[in-house]
């Protein structure tokens, strides 16, 4: 009686705030099939589509079926890429109805004592607060640089984690140290003209952990001509929030970000993590309950948020080489499904001089990242990598580069299980851009000489 009386409190939770035009939007037309990832590896089965899933989310507004473990499962297993919403004719926007529905169940669920310490832990301990995600770093810094890696490595201890936590150790980058942390530029100016003065947004785990790929942005940045301001008060984006039923949360982190960026008189606010660059152009949306003032300062800001490789193909950078490489692409989801920014990579890579682009068959399609998925829903992720390295090893590659810090972790992961980490790198684009600017450099002094 007790899961019945809370099956209806959800239920009536759902007719409250899903919204059910963009229920009825949904066809049943099947064009959203063929680009769903789960649909195809849990052998095509219609629960597990996103056309399924919003005839069960209906289902439960309708009041035919119960929000039961089940449904929750169903929509666990959504990897949230969005990749239906291109392909869909009505312009169903599928992930905006996946968030509302899982942000519903979660305030409903009642979590086990460690889940919730975990999660109140991460979500409001952790990543709200850049100060904690650096001591974490510096925790990792040291791990990496006082010899326990090589002692854990050494060990059979990474062979007894589950699924694959272990090879997950072994892909992570190089962490800067704490005081490599401790000096991150505000403000960064061109040595020539100024062609577009930009606002970087630096991101939590990418200000940290993937610092370096944060320089390589700046110095791009630089190289362009842009002027780049990088607001001190900025937070985490809240996607990882937004994702998980903490909406709460992420909506709080939003206002934080538009107040420290509206302040700046700039042309564009640039994100080089497709994951983090989808949620704030999407700011609008997630504060479409707020206030007149509100959602109009969150249109503001989400109008000015562009993907680092649009902008760098717009302003143009100085001519780049690298030695003879096959290179091809894969795409982040969010980058590609929401912020439609999945042609510029690309164009940039082919003005690499040197470089062979050779595109990945089914780039477009998940890695099997999506966030924290790859940890809670280990089998299938594992699964849908393990096609994606088919493709990935067809193109003859030496280099897969990616958008997104998830991914790229994705994509070494997978290089790992093959083992090909030998003959096979994973870099971002802006590493990889970076590099290539620098090495033409060089091989512009050297023929000078």
């Amino acid at each position: 009686m007790k899961n019945k009386v809370n099956h209806n409190i959800i239920a009536e939770d759902f007719k409250d705030r899903m919204d059910y035009d963009e229920l009825m939007n949904c066809m049943r037309c099947g064009f959203c099939l063929p680009s769903c990832p789960t649909y195809g590896e849990s052998e095509q089965s219609e629960a597990a589509s996103p056309r399924g899933r919003i005839a069960l989310m209906k289902a439960v507004v309708d009041g035919k079926k119960a929000p039961d473990e089940d449904f929750e499962k169903q929509l666990n297993l959504c990897l949230g890429c969005r990749a239906c919403e291109p392909a869909c004719p009505s312009g169903v926007k599928y992930g905006h109805l996946l968030e509302e529905a899982r942000d519903i169940l979660n305030k409903h669920k009642k979590h086990s004592l460690p889940v919730k310490v975990i999660r109140k832990s991460v979500f409001n301990g952790l990543f709200p607060y850049q100060n904690r995600m650096r001591t974490l770093n510096g925790m990792l810094w040291l791990y990496q640089r006082s010899g326990v890696q090589k002692v854990v490595r050494g060990s059979k201890v990474l062979h007894l984690m589950p699924g694959n936590m272990g090879r997950m150790e072994k892909i992570l980058p190089e962490i800067p140290s704490p005081n490599e942390m401790k000096q991150r530029p505000k403000h960064v100016k061109p040595t020539g003209i100024v062609k577009k003065r930009v606002a970087f947004f630096s991101g939590c785990l990418m200000d940290t952990m993937f610092m370096k790929t944060n320089d390589a942005t700046l110095y791009l940045l630089e190289k362009a001509g842009c002027e780049i301001v990088i607001p001190e008060e900025q937070n985490c984006c809240g996607a990882l929030h937004a994702h998980s039923g903490e909406k709460e949360k992420a909506r709080e982190l939003a206002k934080r970000n538009i107040l420290a960026f509206e302040k700046a008189e700039i042309d564009y606010i640039i994100s080089n993590a497709g994951g983090c660059g989808a949620l704030l152009i999407e700011y609008d949306h997630l504060l479409k309950d707020e206030s007149a003032e509100w959602q109009e300062r969150a249109r503001h800001f989400a109008s000015k948020v562009k993907d680092i490789a649009t902008v760098l193909l717009e302003v143009g950078l100085p001519k780049m080489k690298l030695t003879e490489q096959i290179v091809t692409y894969q795409d982040s989801c969010h980058l590609r499904n929401v912020m439609n920014a999945g042609k510029a990579p690309r164009q940039l890579l082919k003005q690499i001089e040197g470089v062979e682009f050779t595109e990945m068959k089914e780039s477009d399609r998940c890695c099997g990242s999506a966030g924290v998925y790859n940890i809670i829903q280990p089998d299938m992720s594992t699964q849908i990598l393990d096609h994606k390295m088919v493709h990935a090893k067809a193109t003859k590659a030496t280099t897969i580069v990616t958008s997104n810090p998830g991914c790229l972790l994705q994509m070494k992961l997978g290089v790992e299980r093959e083992g090909l980490s030998e003959v096979i790198r994973s870099v971002h684009i802006v590493d990889l851009l970076a590099e290539a600017v620098k090495y033409a450099e060089l091989d512009n002094s050297k023929a000078i000489d």
